[in-house]
Formats: C-alpha cells, structure tokens, sequence
C-alpha cells in the first residue's frame, strides 16, 4: 500500500469517528438564581473560601467552629440560625483522634454530621488521598452518605501537587476541588498562612503561594491577634477580606481558651467563644491588629512605617495628602504620626505656598531603590540617596509648631 492509500485509509476511519464540537448556550436558556448561603454573605453552596492568617491564630479552630455550628443547626457569630448539615474534613496537618474531633466536641458538634477523609484503598495497598488523582472517587463516597454541606481542606495547599508558587499549577490543582463543592452544592473551605513580611498589603495577596489561591476563591477571610491594648470584645479577629458575591467588609472578634472534654477525663482541646462584630475593611482591621504597641518585638518595621516610606519616596507630599492616602491605606493618624517620629520624617512648611508638607531625612533610598512602586515592595529601609528629591523651598527659621 502506497503512502497515499494509507493517507486515504487513516481520513476515512476518522470520518467514522464522532467529531468534537463546543457545546453552545444560549443566553435565553439561562435562569437567573440566586446565591445558596450556608451562613448569609459569608458561606455559600458551591464556592470556594480561604481563611488565611498568621500562625497562632487558631485557623483550624475557627473553620471546626463554624462546621460545629452548622452540624448543630446552632446560630452563626451574626445571630442568624443555621439549618443542620453535614460536613466532611480533610486535613493534612492534624489527627482527628487527638486534635480534631476533641475541637469539635469542644464546641457542642453533632458528630454523627462529620466525616474525615482517609486513606484511598486499592485492593489490598492503601494511599494517601490525592484530589488530582481520586476527585471521582470522593464524589462517589460522598453520594454514598447523601452528600454533604461543607469540605474543609487544611492545609488548602495540599491540593496542589505541583509548584504552589505557579498560577497555572495551582488553578489546575485546586480545579477538582471546586468542581466538586460546585457538584455537591457545599461550601469548600481551605486553610491557609499570610506570608512573611507582607503587612499592611492587600489581605488577598498576602496568601501564602500564588495569588491564584485568592484569585479562585469566591471569598477570603483573614484572621489576626488584636494588640494587648486593643482586645474589648475579644482578643482576636475574624474578616472578610474578599468577595465577589457580596460585601467583602466587616468581621468579629473571639477569643480561644482549652477546655477538659466532661465525658472524656485527661483530653483537653481548644474552642472558639465569638464576641462582637467590627465593621471596616479587612485592611483597616488588620492594620489595627498588627499595630504593635510602642517598644514590643516585631518581625520587621510596623506596616504603616513601610507605607509611608514608599509613599514619600517620591518627594515631600502635602499635609492633607498624607492624611487622605493613608486613611485609604487603612491608617489613623495617630498611627501615621507615630510612624513619622520613628522614621524621622521632617514637618516643614512650604515658604511659597505656606502649606505643610512631610519630607523624607536625606539618606533615605538610594537612586535604585527610589524607582521602587507605590507600594514600597522595591524599597530597602536604610539605603543611601545621593540624589534627594526637591520639592520646593522650605522655610527653616519658622519655629510655628505643625499640629497633627
């Protein structure tokens, strides 16, 4: 056979194959419906959340108190009643035996509505449970309970088997997962760290790996230690930091304590009390909550220190600029003011115009570092500026004292 008669032989077998085609919908077929909330504007039914936070914040308690409430068909922080559901918990860092069922009896769960991913048995081997691998097999163990209302995943990082740092391997290892909560119609949960030295950025980008974790989510909450001077109504916070099905404000406060399970002598787990609510952006309270007080240890210089840096670093801005950008920023004035004494920052005011202005000591950045980005992220603290910025004539002599 010529290579012609081949060709021909291989067409027509394909013309016997059935071809692919893109399947076409109509927006006249679409129904509009609306949201499916668990808990209204914070959980919903087929979505992806991440909680997100620093370490010592009980994460994992917080998510195990939310799944006690809705177990118990209880009421959530906000007062609202839950309807009973059922939940399933897969976690790659804890033991249900020691550390994840005592928390959830902690907190009064119906453990007759929690279940806990194992092992995957095949045959007569057994392995670790892998979404990118058995996502069908856990669709089908869960249609055999009756499904259910809500997956934890903790540590949400265990989903991807590739580089958490890549976009495109993380979409594609948490794909499973959102297919599945969008199948089952349950809320996905996934826990996960804020990365080191990101204070006072944007909560969403400070989720650990790729800003597809945050991306792919429908909602990020956050979760911080309030300041020992700073702990009415509770000495940790719980909010939103993202949504695009509803408010991405608010939060409310709670506290952890260890408690001794009563029909179990010797175990002790934590449980979560929730205390009241806060209103503003999650930047707002985040940058209150990890506002140090004066002369206390902490990983790198206070957030507002960093934003006011990489603000001024263009030149002196005006008074009310400063006051108006940073309240944008999330910052008081008091914290702004406490900062500008701690970075040296000159008050003078401009002998043409006669309006105040804030302006950087000289020797602040170096001609490299000051062609950094608004946020600060391309500044060194300490660096040497040979070039200063000017911004206009100063009068030194005015001894007229700057209120702020």
């Amino acid at each position: 056979m010529g290579a012609y008669e081949r060709y021909r032989e291989k067409v027509d077998a394909q013309m016997d194959e059935p071809l692919a085609s893109v399947r076409l919908v109509h927006g006249m077929a679409i129904r509009p419906e609306p949201i499916k909330w668990l808990w209204g504007t914070w959980l919903a039914r087929g979505k992806l959340h991440v909680l997100a936070g620093p370490p010592g914040t009980g994460k994992t308690t917080i998510a195990l108190a939310l799944a006690a409430t809705l177990t118990r068909g209880a009421f959530w922080p906000d007062g609202t009643k839950a309807s009973p559901g059922t939940v399933l918990i897969w976690s790659g860092e804890d033991d249900p035996t020691d550390t994840l069922a005592p928390r959830l009896l902690a907190m009064g769960s119906d453990m007759s509505r929690v279940y806990f991913v194992g092992a995957v048995e095949d045959g007569q081997d057994s392995v670790i449970f892998d979404p990118a691998k058995h996502a069908e097999l856990l669709e089908r163990a869960i249609t055999e309970i009756g499904g259910i209302d809500m997956l934890i995943v903790d540590p949400i990082v265990s989903a991807v088997n590739g580089d958490s740092h890549k976009n495109a391997e993380v979409r594609r290892g948490l794909q499973p997962l959102v297919d599945l909560g969008i199948k089952m119609q349950a809320a996905i949960l996934g826990i996960s760290h804020f990365s080191k030295g990101t204070s006072g950025r944007d909560p969403v980008e400070r989720v650990t790996g790729s800003i597809a974790f945050g991306a792919l989510a429908r909602l990020v909450f956050a979760a911080a230690k309030m300041p020992d001077n700073d702990q009415d109504g509770g000495s940790r916070l719980f909010c939103r930091s993202k949504s695009n099905i509803g408010p991405d404000t608010g939060g409310f406060r709670y506290d952890l304590k260890q408690v001794e399970l009563p029909n179990y002598p010797g175990v002790f787990a934590s449980c979560l009390l929730w205390g009241k609510a806060e209103e503003g952006s999650a930047r707002e309270l985040l940058n209150r909550a990890e506002a140090m007080p004066e002369g206390e240890d902490q990983d790198g210089p206070p957030p507002q220190d960093e934003w006011l840096l990489a603000f001024l670093s263009s030149g002196p801005k005006l008074n009310a600029e400063v006051i108006e950008e940073g309240a944008e920023a999330g910052f008081s004035k008091d914290q702004l003011r406490r900062a500008r004494e701690r970075l040296g920052v000159r008050s003078e005011k401009n002998g043409y115009q006669g309006k105040w202005c804030w302006i950087l000591p000289e020797g602040t950045f170096s001609d490299e570092n000051s062609k950094g980005g608004k946020d600060g992220s391309n500044f060194e603290v300490g660096a040497t500026q040979k070039n200063p910025a000017t911004f206009a004539t100063f009068d030194k002599n005015d001894d007229d004292a700057e209120e702020f």
